[in-house]
């Protein structure tokens, strides 16, 4: 295949900033490979933002953040027609959502008419102002974060909304030595700042398109359909994960085999990717959920109820 060593390169760049969360890096970076986007739950002060900024750093890529603030206005994002005076003709003003790489910050702090604002270019690729519709450039990808719900003053994302990303993951709270590591990593340098990217847009669109040609065998589709399949039959489940997700799923385990090296998928792929692919798109029963029962681990108890197909190696 050979564009492993350009994606470790990648994921050591930003490592140069983020301490100890690799697994979390491979996750973004096997999104925006798959052409998906991320959302990132987790606590105040945990480098959610960090995280985003150093990987548009990293690529040769436009960068806009967006912060969600309750007053935000669906126009603030994608744009307004401003009527010209002198061509007596409305020209229209794109927003800040045209950009390659988009960081829609604390995305649960504005309303839902705003949250939904995305919906379209998350999906099409496109935004439709009165009537005309203005594409954006490839790649293209949007990494929101959010705080946790129970936070006050958030606004929980829709169902639809949610949908949208195809992976939802979280940061974690750093360990002993890790910690200490930051405060040494930032006190003595400005590391964002002296982020260089090591990826060109170019190498990066050539590495996109290598993710639709790697082999998925039909036993892999049916390993994908079943696990998917599987969250809506269940009494557990209010809502289960929509055909779109069995998709992203198929796309995320493609994109995982290329930074492995591979162009083949095998269960594994799949396995690594179904908890943050699938669990943000399950409503579990209240009754359930009062008892302690979490999306991540009844995807994990999937997991070990379906049955892993045998694939030869196709190397």
């Amino acid at each position: 295949m050979g564009y492993r060593f350009n994606i470790e390169k990648l994921i050591n760049n930003i490592q140069k900033v983020i301490v100890g969360k690799e697994l979390t890096i491979r996750l973004m970076i096997i999104a925006l490979l798959s052409g998906g986007h991320v959302l990132i739950e987790d606590m105040p002060g945990v480098g959610k933002t960090t995280l985003v900024k150093s990987l548009a750093r990293s690529l040769n890529c436009s960068f806009r953040r967006i912060q969600f603030t309750p007053d935000l206005l669906p126009s603030d994002i994608t744009g307004v027609s401003v009527f010209n005076q002198k061509t007596n003709e409305f020209e229209f003003k794109k927003g800040p959502v045209f950009s390659q790489i988009v960081l829609a910050d604390e995305i649960n702090r504005t309303s839902p008419k705003t949250q939904s604002s995305l919906l379209e270019v998350m999906e099409e690729g496109h935004v439709t102002v009165d009537g005309n519709t203005y594409p954006v450039e490839e790649p293209f990808m949007v990494l929101a974060t959010q705080n946790p719900v129970e936070y006050e003053g958030t606004y929980p994302l829709p169902e639809s909304q949610l949908d949208r990303f195809m992976m939802k993951i979280s940061m974690g709270y750093p360990d002993h030595w890790e910690e200490k590591a930051i405060i040494k990593r930032f006190i003595e340098h400005e590391v964002l700042k002296e982020l260089t990217p090591i990826m060109t847009k170019e190498e990066l669109l050539e590495i996109k398109r290598s993710v639709r040609y790697v082999y998925i065998d039909d036993s892999i589709m049916t390993y994908i359909v079943n696990i998917v399949q599987r969250t809506r039959d269940n009494r557990y489940v209010y809502l289960g994960a929509s055909p779109r997700a069995s998709l992203m799923l198929a796309r995320g385990a493609q994109a995982n085999a290329i930074v492995n090296d591979r162009n083949y998928v095998i269960p594994d792929d799949v396995k690594m990717l179904a908890v943050p692919v699938l669990s943000h798109r399950l409503v579990i029963k209240p009754e359930y959920r009062l008892k302690g029962m979490s999306n991540e681990e009844f995807i994990k108890g999937i997991l070990n109820e379906v049955n892993v197909p045998v694939v030869r190696d196709y190397a």
